[in-house]
This record gives C-alpha cells, sequence and structure tokens, in this order.
C-alpha cells in the first residue's frame, strides 16, 4: 500500500512539473488557465464577445491570478524592438472583451513572442486609442474603395490576396 502512494505522490509531482514547464514554455504568467484557444491545453473556448460594439475575438490564452484576469497573445515570431501596434491593439480588444465579459478590468496584458515577453498597461488612453480606431474600422468597412497599408513590405509579399490585389508592392 506503501508503494502504491508513493507512486501515486512521485506521478502527480511529474505531472506538476510538466503543466508548470508547458505553463512557462507558452509565455504564461503564474496562475489558473481559464480560457485558452490552443488544443494544447485542452477543448477550444467559444469566441469572447460585446454586441454593443459588434467585438468578437479568442485570446491565446486567460490567466486568473491574485483576483485579475490577464489576457495573453501568443506570436510565433521573433519579438521586434517593441510590439507591434495592431498587436497591442489585438491585445487592448482582448482586454476590452474579458472586462465586458467577466466584469473585470485588466491591469495589463502580455504579448508573448519566441524570445521575449512584453507586458502592455490597460490604460485609460489606450482604451479611447482602441475606440477610435474600432469607428474609423467601421467607417471604412461602409465605403466601397479602401487603400491597403503598405508599411510592411513583407506583410504585403505574405499576403493571401496578393494575386488579386491592385495595389500590391513590386
Amino acid at each position: 500500500m506503501l508503494y502504491i502512494i508513493l507512486f501515486l505522490f512521485v506521478l502527480a509531482l511529474i505531472f506538476f512539473w510538466q503543466s508548470n514547464r508547458q505553463q512557462k514554455a507558452a509565455g504564461l504568467p503564474g496562475g489558473r488557465v481559464i480560457y485558452t484557444d490552443t488544443r494544447g491545453w485542452g477543448e477550444v473556448e467559444k469566441p469572447l464577445f460585446y454586441a454593443a460594439l459588434g467585438l468578437t475575438g479568442k485570446p491565446d490564452y486567460l490567466i486568473e491570478k491574485d483576483g485579475q484576469i490577464i489576457p495573453v497573445e501568443v506570436k510565433s515570431g521573433r519579438a521586434p524592438e517593441s510590439p507591434y501596434d495592431s498587436h497591442i491593439f489585438q491585445l487592448a480588444s482582448y482586454c476590452l472583451l474579458v472586462e465586458k465579459t467577466y466584469r473585470k478590468r485588466p491591469q495589463y496584458g502580455i504579448i508573448h513572442y519566441e524570445n521575449r515577453d512584453f507586458a502592455i498597461e490597460y490604460t485609460r488612453e489606450l482604451e479611447s486609442a482602441l475606440m477610435e480606431l474600432l469607428a474609423e474600422m467601421r467607417i471604412d468597412e461602409a465605403k466601397k474603395d479602401v487603400p491597403r497599408s503598405h508599411e510592411q513590405p513583407s506583410r504585403c509579399r505574405g499576403c493571401g490576396f496578393r494575386n488579386v490585389c491592385d495595389q500590391k508592392l513590386g
């Protein structure tokens, strides 16, 4: 009986160690994973939705830590000097969705790149900038012809619409 108890204890330690290792590899802060959009951690969750703005999103992870909910967005590439604006606004959208869904305003969110993490404060200024961007997007959505952004030639080269785009570079 003692061997069975000892075996189960060692097995539990191995599972705990493996879980911790996976959490660190994914760039997650300590805490409890309450939502995931990756199959590696279980069934994929339903998207978060805020009807007033028609905003929908699926953060890679939501971590509950010390009564706070922290959205985590995982990017596959190496980190730039500072996060791209598009990544910051994506994370800000998740912060807004968390606030509306869980009734808890995140203090910050995390963008995890292959080699570096950025903690992005979810300030009132960032929220205002997000609201302005969403309003601009709604205006553009109603337009018939919207010029594409070509500030990053590498994104243009990798775009799935490159073959049919009349605004492609080169």
